[in-house]
This record gives structure tokens, sequence and C-alpha cells, in this order.
């Protein structure tokens, strides 16, 4: 076994950095998905929902778009990393219209039995937003 190298102080001392570190991190995620929903020009509820949050909790809404940490749930974080991949395939697909790409999400499609995406979203919750996303995974030929 090694001996310890680093003093109780120090060990606590990077910890708190690293906690620091990730809170941050937590925050610039939130604050980069809000402004994605806001882009998509989504409704509070609709937004909300996506997230996977109470179509009414406007509080949380308003302390991701101020940078505040996005909750510790895996739930949380699993939607938000397929929003933004959402994203990402909406401006590969689109990348000369940005416009189309924002407008994607609300815009009735063929594919969802005319529903937009947001609503298949709303609908099916978790398992619609994997819907989209493998749709749009498959449009991208991956």
């Amino acid at each position: 076994m090694l001996p310890e190298t680093k003093l109780p102080e120090e060990k606590m001392r990077v910890m708190l950095e690293q906690q620091t570190t990730a809170t941050q991190d937590r925050g610039a995620l939130a604050k980069m998905v809000m402004a994605l929903l806001d882009h998509w020009k989504l409704t509070t509820e609709d937004q909300a929902t996506l997230l996977g949050l109470a179509s009414n909790n406007r509080t949380a809404l308003t302390r991701y778009r101020k940078g505040e940490s996005i909750g510790t749930s895996r739930d949380q974080y699993e939607r938000v990393g397929h929003l933004l991949s959402i994203h990402k395939n909406l401006r590969l697909l689109f990348p000369q219209n940005r416009d189309l790409a924002y407008r994607w999400m609300s815009t009735r499609n063929k594919a969802f039995d005319n529903l937009t995406p947001v609503e298949v979203i709303k609908e099916w919750g978790f398992a619609g937003l994997l819907m989209v996303r493998s749709y749009l995974d498959r449009a991208r030929g991956i």
C-alpha cells in the first residue's frame, strides 16, 4: 500500500474545487439548454415538459436561465443530452437554414402522424424524446 501523500486539508481543497467546477459546468449546461429551448420558441410549459419538469414549474426554468445548475437526476441529464443531440442533428441536416432548424420541433411531420416533434415528446414522454432523436439520427445516416 502506498503512503498518503496529501494532507487531509489538501484533499478537502481539491474535492471542493472539483465540486465547484462540476456545479459551474452544470450551470453552463443549464444556460445552454435554455437558450436552445428559446431558439425553438417553445412555450414555458413545453420547455418544462421537455426537461421532465412539471409543466407549471417556471421557477426551475428561471433558475436555469440564470445559470443555476440542472438538477442531479439522471433523467434530466439524459433529457438534456438528447435535446442537445436533436439540435446538433438539425444543424447538420439544415446547415444553410438555421430558421428551419429552429422551427422543425414545432412543425407537423408526417413521420409522427402529423404531430409536431414537441407533441410527440409531450405525448410519449422520454420514449417520445428518443423517437425524435432516433428519427433525426436515421435522417443523418447514423
